[in-house]
C-alpha cells in the first residue's frame, strides 16, 4: 500500500479515509492497482473543490482517464448518496441528536449552466438558464437529498418530485430507515403542494412566508438553515457553475461536496 500522504488542501486525512473505507473494498481479483483507492478520491475531491477540468488534473494526481473511470462507475451504482446518508447519522450523532431526522427543509436554487448537457431550460422568475437544484436538508443543514432538473421547472413541480424521490429512497430502506421524516418547512413556492404531500406522503408541508410588513433582509425562521447548506456548496467551485453533461453527474458532485463536509466534522 502507497504510503497515506496529503498534498493538496482538499486531500483526506487518515481519520477521514477510516470513515468511508468501508465502502471500497480491497480488490481481491484481477490484477493489482497502480493506484489507491483514496488516491482517486482525492484526486475525486480535487476537482470538486477547485472546479478544473478532469483534464487539467495536476501529474501528481492518477490519471484523469482512471479518476473519471471510477468517479461515472460510482455515481451510476448509487455510492455517493449512501456514504452521504450514512455520513449524515454519524453527523448527527456526534451533535447529540437522533441520528434519524424527523424534520427538514426544501428549497430549490438555480444554476448556470455551461454548454451542452441534458436537462437545461431558463427559470423566468430569476431570469437564470440552466438547472435548479433541489435540497432536502435536516435541520443542521446536512444535505439528505438533492435532485437537478431543468430550470424551467416550476418549484411546486420539482418540489413534488423531490419530495417524491425522498419518499421512494426511505421507503426502498425498509430493513434500516435513515430517516423518519414528519415535518417539512419550505417557502410560499410549494404551498399549492401542502395537501398533496400530506395525502400521497404522510409529511406535513409548513410554508414559512416572508411578512409584508417587513422590508429589507431578515431571517426567516426554519428557511434560514438551507439557506445556508447552499452557501456551503457555494465553497465548492464546481458547484458555482453547472458544468455536468448529465443530471446525475450534477448530483453526484453535489453529494461529494456534502460528503467532505461531514467527513472534517465526523472526524474531529
Amino acid at each position: 500500500m502507497t504510503k497515506f500522504s496529503q498534498t493538496y488542501p482538499t486531500d483526506l486525512k487518515y481519520t477521514e479515509w477510516m470513515l468511508i473505507a468501508e465502502f471500497f473494498p480491497p480488490n481481491r481479483m484481477g490484477r493489482p492497482r497502480k493506484w489507491e483507492i483514496w488516491q482517486i478520491i482525492n484526486a475525486i475531491l480535487y476537482v470538486n473543490r477547485t472546479g478544473c477540468q478532469w483534464r487539467m488534473l495536476p501529474t501528481n494526481l492518477p490519471p484523469w482517464q482512471s479518476v473519471y473511470g471510477y468517479f461515472w462507475r460510482w455515481t451510476r451504482s448509487g455510492l455517493w448518496e449512501r456514504i452521504n446518508a450514512i455520513l449524515v447519522q454519524k453527523v448527527r450523532k456526534k451533535a447529540k441528536r437522533n441520528p434519524k431526522p424527523s424534520a427538514a427543509i426544501l428549497d430549490s436554487q438555480s444554476v448556470k449552466t455551461s454548454e451542452g448537457g441534458e436537462q437545461r431550460g431558463v427559470d423566468v422568475h430569476k431570469q437564470t438558464p440552466g438547472r435548479k437544484r433541489h435540497l432536502v436538508v435536516d435541520t443542521l443543514g446536512l444535505v439528505l437529498l438533492v435532485l437537478v432538473h431543468s430550470a424551467s421547472l416550476q418549484d411546486g413541480t420539482g418540489g413534488y418530485q423531490t419530495l417524491q424521490e425522498l419518499f421512494n429512497r426511505i421507503k426502498g430502506s425498509v430493513h434500516n430507515r435513515w430517516c423518519h421524516l414528519k415535518l417539512i418547512w419550505a417557502d410560499g413556492a410549494y404551498a399549492h403542494i401542502v395537501a398533496s404531500v400530506r395525502k400521497r406522503f404522510g409529511w406535513t408541508l409548513k410554508i414559512v412566508r416572508r411578512s409584508d410588513h417587513v422590508k429589507g433582509f431578515y431571517v426567516l425562521p426554519r428557511r434560514w438553515v438551507v439557506e445556508r447548506t447552499f452557501g456551503w456548496l457555494g465553497r465548492y467551485r464546481r458547484l458555482a457553475r453547472d458544468f455536468e453533461h448529465t443530471v446525475s453527474c450534477s448530483e453526484a458532485m453535489t453529494y461529494i461536496a456534502s460528503i467532505r463536509r461531514m467527513l472534517k466534522i465526523a472526524a474531529t
